[in-house]
């Protein structure tokens, strides 16, 4: 299995080439060259397997076909070890349950309680056993919204050879978001408060990553969703929730999924491409519907920081959907001259691109099976207390997008799964809205609000962000 950028590099890097990389050298995306296809057979090998061995053992066979340059038997050992019952709080990891004519995938359990750990976790085994194949250490620099970042932190923290930089927009995560991350008190971990919202912490790490030289001397590498490799661990769990809401190996299901950087969904599509029988993928924004916007017009037009809401889901408060790239890849029948003229040249110069007289965003939704919805936060509440009322059923707000939208593309005799994205204690401003009450806190998290906060403030500003990551790296040599 070779891999290419969405931007036409030459090079065709293995999985191993490209694991610690984020970015390709071009500025694009990488991909595999071609997504393997899965026929009858394997499907059901994978229902006997989810069924007889568990979802570790699921993970290393969808994963070994995206993966042959790391054995087989490591492969398995490395799933082994990261999907455990006591990481994720019980042996059924990806349960789901049936809610008001609707399944929940409940991805929630892991370490940070967010579905974030189910690729984190994975990619924390992942990366310290090719720095330890290869003699090298790796700097992580990553940007999140809200639970990317504690799910890296949590997934990285203690693994030999590893540093992490993580920006967060300063003010933007709720206050139980922001003391899962800067409560942790780890001279390896570095979290960075920066003065902006989401999409200019996106903007700096891609601005430090750009710069070729400093990337190679500082050894910088990726834990977000720019990463094959945690976007294709995503690609199990939607095995997994088709296999446990079906009982043929034929039947349809439609996933909807809440999601702002486009990763979450765009596991879903690749599943999708290798076979799986996902008639359509829902996707489901918040107010910034940029994203929902080009679903439904064919024109994708980014936000400036001053248009980009802070809203009740806020891990969703995104306006440049970095993943995105790698689905019009796909949609462009694979066209890299196209794919860089619009994000390389189009896109920073207008601000926007428009599709929507192409023929093929004419046949996106029979070819890809895309539709897509967004929610206020009116609507979240509802669904939160409607939900509860009803069925004493929980949800946190992000779900309650997806709840919302799914209920727009429900057809009967179809399976509708929606993705959970975390579990409520995250957002209790807005579940005591909703229902009056405090949700369920994990025992795990008593008391993190009171514990020393462990975060620099930095500007918006590139340069400070080198000078940070230089003095943190040089002061350890």
């Amino acid at each position: 299995m070779r891999y290419l950028s969405t931007r036409g590099a030459p090079e065709r890097p293995t999985f191993g080439e490209i694991l610690l990389a984020g970015l390709a050298p071009d500025g694009g995306l990488f991909l595999p060259e071609r997504y393997p296809v899965v026929d009858a057979s394997t499907l059901a090998s994978w229902r006997s397997t989810l069924a007889d061995q568990g979802y570790a053992a699921l993970a290393a066979e969808v994963l070994g076909l995206f993966i042959d340059d790391i054995p087989t038997p490591d492969l398995r050992q490395l799933c082994e070890d990261a999907y455990t019952a006591d990481a994720f709080a019980g042996t059924d990891i990806v349960p789901v349950s049936k809610v008001d004519g609707l399944w929940l995938g409940h991805l929630s359990e892991g370490p940070t309680a967010a579905f974030k750990d189910l690729a984190m976790q994975l990619l924390g085994h992942l990366f310290e056993y090719q720095l330890a194949r290869t003699g090298t250490e790796l700097n992580i620099l990553g940007a999140t919204s809200g639970d990317t970042g504690s799910a890296a932190e949590y997934a990285m923290r203690g693994r030999r050879g590893i540093r992490v930089f993580m920006l967060t927009p300063a003010g933007r995560m709720t206050p139980f978001q922001q003391a899962q991350m800067f409560s942790i008190d780890d001279p390896a971990i570095v979290n960075v408060a920066v003065d902006g919202v989401f999409d200019d912490c996106q903007d700096l790490v891609k601005a430090v990553a750009g710069d070729a030289a400093f990337k190679q001397r500082h050894r910088l590498g990726a834990v977000n969703s720019i990463n094959w490799a945690r976007l294709v661990a995503q690609v199990v769990y939607y095995v997994a929730c088709w296999l446990r809401v079906t009982a043929a190996d034929d039947e349809q299901v439609d996933f909807c999924v809440p999601t702002g950087n486009f990763g979450n969904i765009m596991a879903g599509h690749i599943a999708r491409e290798m076979g799986v029988p996902i008639r359509s993928l829902v996707l489901a924004t918040n107010e910034n519907n940029v994203l929902d916007e080009f679903f439904r017009t064919g024109v994708y037009r980014v936000r400036a920081a001053a248009e980009t809401l802070a809203t009740s889901s806020p891990s969703m408060d995104i306006s440049k959907a970095s993943n995105f790239e790698r689905f019009v890849f796909d949609l462009l029948g694979r066209d890299a001259d196209r794919v860089r003229e619009l994000f390389a040249v189009r896109l920073p110069v207008d601000g926007f691109f428009d599709l929507s007289g192409t023929p093929e965003f004419a046949g996106l939704r029979a070819r890809f099976g895309f539709v897509s919805g967004s929610s206020s936060h009116a609507d979240r509440v509802a669904q939160i207390r409607r939900l509860w009322d009803a069925e004493g059923v929980l949800v946190d707000p992000h779900t309650a997008d997806g709840v919302k939208v799914a209920g727009e593309f429900v057809s009967d005799g179809v399976p509708m799964i929606v993705l959970e994205t975390a579990l409520p204690v995250k957002f209790a401003e807005t579940i005591v809205e909703a229902i009056g009450r405090e949700p369920e806190r994990p025992s795990r998290f008593d008391g993190i609000e009171a514990l020393p906060r462990h975060v620099v403030d930095l500007p918006n500003d590139a340069d400070a962000l080198k000078a940070l990551i230089s003095s943190v790296v040089d002061a350890v040599r």
